[in-house]
């Protein structure tokens, strides 16, 4: 109900004002995502706008919205699972924390938004893998300053992401590596992840990681990034050791 009145005072506002045939529709996009009749458009267009080569000094871009909206959504999500779970202690409260804002999570939800389509500039550009999730968090950074903490906070949870998406999550594994290294240290097992380059065809570079547990290979996976092929090595490390371990129940795997 506060929300509706709130959009009903920004609608006889918003009438007084002229806008583009462009920034009309770009507007009218963010507000079907939010919920909200937004005020501050320049804001929203800076959450959209790439970092270019040629970019003049002072133009402004989403890098500064997205530390912003870093860390408005780890407060939302902090106060949430801290009130959700009142009998839960630290390690899980940041384990939660950890799959909600995690970059694979929050790239998926910026995919489900669409927010790449609403990109202000140079859209022939080749984009990070981690540009949908950058720009959620640059839009949280927007609603934050044109709406202040309580509305952005409501946004959040009931647009963006819903309390039954968090409580989907709470059996699902996000990261291979960081599960094997709980198990591990848990039954007080030594692993270890030996990663070096390779030249492959073509003179393409590429990682390859090892995992090594006890001194004993378990498993190797090659990849682009030497992160991405420890995760890799470190996946097939806990289907093996899994069948014979039972590492994880009923845990499911984010793809």
């Amino acid at each position: 109900m506060e929300i509706q009145k709130y959009f009903s005072k920004l609608l006889l506002k918003d009438k007084k004002k002229n806008y583009s045939e462009n920034d009309y529709f770009f507007k009218s996009q963010v507000e079907k995502i939010i919920g909200l009749q937004i005020e501050n458009l320049e804001i929203y267009k800076e959450a959209f706008s790439l970092r270019t080569s040629t970019q003049l000094k002072n133009k402004r871009n989403y890098e500064r919205l997205e530390f912003l909206g870093d860390s408005v959504l780890g407060t939302i999500i902090s106060c949430y699972l801290f009130e959700k779970y009142p009998l839960s202690n630290e390690g899980y409260l940041t384990q939660m924390k950890s799959k909600i804002v995690n970059r694979k999570n929050l790239n998926r939800l910026g995919d489900e938004l669409d927010l790449k389509n609403l990109i202000q500039n140079n859209k022939s550009l080749t984009l990070s893998e981690n540009i949908s999730g950058n720009l959620l968090e640059a839009l949280i950074g927007s609603i934050y300053l044109d709406f202040g903490y309580t509305f952005c906070h409501k946004i959040v949870l009931e647009r963006l992401l819903k309390p039954i998406d968090i409580h989907k999550l709470e059996n699902k594994i996000i990261s291979y590596k960081g599960l094997l290294l709980e198990w591990s240290q848990k039954k007080k097992l030594n692993i270890c992840y030996e990663t070096c380059q390779e030249i492959h065809a073509n003179n393409n570079l590429v990682y390859r990681s090892h995992v090594i547990l006890e001194n004993e290979n378990i498993s190797n996976a090659t990849e682009s990034s030497k992160k991405k092929a420890e995760e890799k090595a470190a996946q097939r490390a806990f289907y093996i050791l899994n069948k014979k371990e039972n590492i994880v129940e009923n845990q499911k795997i984010i793809s």
